[in-house]
């Protein structure tokens, strides 16, 4: 939903090579990353197929799992800003290709003739802005030591598609590069290389409605999350809290049955005070509460961007002492 580029992205260049595999294998050299060709016979158009569909079905499989996880981008910039960082990483990373098989060569005295064929340079790109803007949530720990986030399964995908090919690191490294020049403000790329607004409605009246998908209705939305796994992960930690506050009040009823009645909010106290009548008996003074902490209204906008409103990342931030990660943990489990 609200993704039709990262859709067509998934369907499109799988299914062609899925069919480049099977049955027409005849075809694979017109689709071929051949870097020779390129240079000696001036077979520019191989720049276009060689860098678009890939030719192993394990590079195919990767590819895809990490497109449908960074369809998140999609969601938040929307299609046109969306299109617009794969098309200037694919152009960029196209010509880091070139000039690091020149240094390769040069200092090495390694010779590559061709390298993987695929949409490998954007799906690398995108490591870039995954790594900068979403927010690590840790899941669980491992032997103890060792934490598994929300972001674990989509580094180890990148690793198992860098460890697929001989010379892939070449087309990683030219990916992570061009993602690094596209997010800079300082070299301005994003302004040169984007999609033109006309382009963009011209493929939003011919392509989207096929790609285009209705919002899910069995699935009732919480109203936080930016994205639906958020969402998802959020309903669950709701469950989660309806449960234990299900067993707290059993606890508690079986105290007052024995006659030992525990106050559970005085010895946990509820991370957001609501200014009620209670609240306002026992408030402490003036003199005793501490001054408020400054917050960074940088942090304040990137959560506001993931759905959250003003006062409740505010808070969060605050009571995090401006941790951007603790607070954003904080607002998907409260």
């Amino acid at each position: 939903d609200k993704a039709p580029l990262s859709k067509s992205l998934l369907l499109v260049p799988s299914a062609i090579s899925i069919l480049l595999t099977l049955l027409f294998q005849h075809y694979q050299k017109f689709f071929a990353y051949n870097l020779q060709a390129i240079k000696e016979d001036f077979q520019i158009w191989r720049i276009v197929c060689g860098r678009t569909i890939c030719l192993d079905l394990k590079d195919t499989f990767c590819s895809s799992l990490l497109i449908y996880n960074f369809r998140i981008f999609e969601r938040r910039y929307g299609s046109r800003k969306f299109s617009s960082f794969l098309l200037g990483a694919w152009m960029l990373s196209a010509l880091f290709d070139l000039l690091l098989v020149e240094i390769a060569e040069y200092i090495f005295g390694i010779t590559i003739n061709s390298l993987p064929s695929g949409f490998l340079g954007p799906v690398f790109a995108l490591f870039v802005p995954f790594y900068s803007s979403i927010p690590r949530v840790q899941v669980t720990q491992v032997l103890g030591h060792f934490s598994i986030t929300n972001k674990t399964l989509v580094y180890i995908l990148g690793l198992q598609l860098l460890t697929s090919g001989s010379y892939i690191w070449i087309l990683a490294l030219s990916g992570l590069v061009s993602g690094i020049c596209y997010n800079s403000s300082i070299l301005k790329v994003h302004r040169i290389l984007c999609v033109p607004s006309w382009v963009a409605k011209i493929f939003s009246w011919t392509l989207e409605p096929i790609f285009s998908s209705a919002e899910p209705t069995n699935e009732v939305r919480v109203g936080m999350g930016a994205t639906v796994d958020i969402q998802r992960q959020q309903r669950m930690e709701l469950l989660d809290r309806q449960i234990m506050m299900s067993q707290v009040a059993q606890m508690r009823r079986q105290r007052q049955q024995q006659g030992g009645m525990i106050n559970w909010n005085r010895l946990f106290p509820p991370l957001r005070h609501r200014h009620n009548a209670n609240y306002q008996d026992h408030r402490p003074s003036e003199q005793d509460t501490p001054p408020p902490t400054e917050v960074s209204e940088e942090q304040v906008a990137r959560l506001m961007e993931m759905g959250f409103s003003r006062g409740d990342a505010l808070e969060a931030l605050r009571a995090s002492n401006n941790d951007l990660n603790v607070a954003t943990n904080f607002l998907l489990q409260h």
